[in-house]
């Protein structure tokens, strides 16, 4: 039996980005194709609708969402941290199901981002550090991948 994984649904062209859009990448559908791939949305899964306003983590990173030192705001200002939380935890309780080890997930979201999220100013500008889902299965020993770092991992 082939491995199990996680994959971030917009990868693929699901219309879940908080815009109502896709985020298709060529590497993950090709990826999704050859291997055993779960889609999933982390914020759709936490309950939050599409499309939904753009929300950023303020005062930290995923792991300080996950520990009460930060939180997950909206554009308008609404606290969405339950939300996030909840979702990381229903993508983990799937992977822990399925017996995914690996997932790969979108750049730079809030949920997802593995290197990079958004600051929480809504500027646009970056900062080091992994979204609430992300850094809950790397804590929880599932290897996390970005989209980026699909031909590192997966080669033909």
């Amino acid at each position: 039996m082939s491995p199990v994984f996680i994959l971030s649904a917009c990868l693929i062209g699901e219309k879940c980005a908080y815009d109502g859009l896709g985020r298709i990448s060529d590497k993950a559908v090709s990826l999704k194709a050859k291997y055993d791939c779960l889609p999933l949305c982390p914020e759709l899964l936490g309950g939050l609708g599409c499309p939904r306003e753009q929300a950023e983590i303020v005062g930290g990173t995923g792991i300080d969402v996950l520990s009460g030192g930060a939180r997950v705001v909206s554009v308008q200002g609404t606290d969405v941290t339950r939300s996030f939380i909840l979702g990381a935890l229903k993508t983990l309780s799937i992977a822990r199901s399925c017996g995914a080890s690996s997932a790969v997930m979108r750049s730079n979201s809030p949920s997802c981002g593995k290197y990079r999220v958004y600051d929480g100013t809504f500027t646009g500008t970056l900062k080091e550090g992994m979204g609430v889902t992300s850094a809950l299965l790397s804590l929880e020993g599932i290897s996390v991948l970005s989209e980026t770092e699909i031909d590192d991992v997966f080669r033909e």
